[in-house]
């Protein structure tokens, strides 16, 4: 793990991730979305996925990593990106149920808060097998304590 200090703006991780159907039910169920696009998928053809659910897991995967887990972390919003009139996330092509990301996080700001907490900015990339760029989020903000607990 590691501390807020040791956090470089250009600091790259990485992981995997893919979205069983299971999982994607779970997830309709938990924030209660109703689309019938979505639900709609009652052949044997993979379900496509909702772009708040991969988004979702791509903060979960996060929070999961290795440099990041055992912190005192929380998500406290998204400040948008100048370039996209300060939107902060682009869905650029469908994504599937157990269709497997590559998923790139960079480290896009750091800022004290107060002499406990820092605040970090984390952009998300996911890239599916064919290379293409599936999801991209800028300016994910987190509140991190500066001496995570031993």
């Amino acid at each position: 793990m590691k501390r807020f200090s040791e956090f470089r703006v250009g600091d790259k991780f990485f992981s995997t991730c893919s979205i069983s159907e299971k999982e994607l039910d779970e997830y309709f169920n938990f924030s209660r979305v109703k689309n019938a696009f979505l639900e709609d998928y009652g052949s044997k053809k993979r379900q496509m996925v909702s772009g708040r659910a991969a988004l979702s897991r791509m903060e979960g995967e996060f929070t999961r990593l290795n440099q990041i887990y055992g912190n005192h972390i929380i998500f406290i919003g998204t400040d948008g990106d100048p370039d996209w009139d300060y939107r902060s996330t682009r869905f650029l092509k469908p994504l599937h149920t157990d269709e497997v990301l590559k998923l790139q996080y960079t480290i896009s700001g750091k800022e004290e808060i107060d002499e406990d907490y820092g605040k970090i900015a984390v952009d998300f990339e996911a890239i599916n097998k064919e290379g293409e760029k599936v999801l991209v989020s800028h300016k994910n903000l987190y509140r991190i304590k500066k001496e995570p607990p031993r």
